[in-house]
């Protein structure tokens, strides 16, 4: 996959540039009323909303690019480090560099704050990372370009079942 990201940066133009875009801006305000909240209680509530509403968002964008990868899976050959962690060929690195370093900085901002101020509403930043994972796993679903699954020959259908199919049904 070509990245059309521009030299000066910008990302606009980008396959899945919005994905990048949501992922940074959840991850800003998650920053700035967790760390507001960390200053002052005052700013607990709003923290615990951020937290509770990108921990939502996370988990509906990981059931979405589940089931997107669920349906290439019948034609693409995938696996899970190239889906949820970006790994490998499907992703460009600038798009690698930026979903992973969402995610990281969620991961450290949600255990930081949380250790500061522990057995508080801040707790429910460590659910925040399921945000920037849901959205790293949505933009492999709809932007990864996987290879094709091999076709297996002597084989009826479409060639969805695994290699040793036939091995496990001839097994007594």
């Amino acid at each position: 996959m070509i990245d059309r990201t521009r030299r000066d940066g910008n990302v606009s133009r980008a396959p899945g540039a919005g994905i990048r875009r949501a992922s940074w801006t959840g991850t800003a305000v998650f920053v700035a009323t967790a760390v507001a909240a960390d200053v002052s209680s005052a700013f607990e509530l709003v923290a615990l909303a951020v937290a509770g509403t990108l921990f939502a968002a996370g988990c509906v964008a990981f059931l979405w690019g589940f089931l997107v990868m669920a349906g290439k899976s019948r034609t693409e050959r995938l696996e899970l480090a190239q889906v949820w962690f970006l790994t490998g060929a499907p992703t460009p690195a600038p798009v690698r560099r930026s979903l992973l370093g969402a995610l990281a900085v969620q991961v450290v901002a949600g255990v930081a704050t949380a250790a500061v101020r522990p057995y508080t509403t801040l707790a429910a930043g460590v659910l925040v990372p399921m945000y920037g994972l849901g959205l790293c796993g949505l933009w492999a679903a709809r932007h990864g370009t996987f290879p094709p699954r091999p076709r297996i020959e002597g084989r009826r259908g479409r060639g969805v079942r695994s290699e040793n199919a036939d091995q496990r049904d001839r097994d007594p």
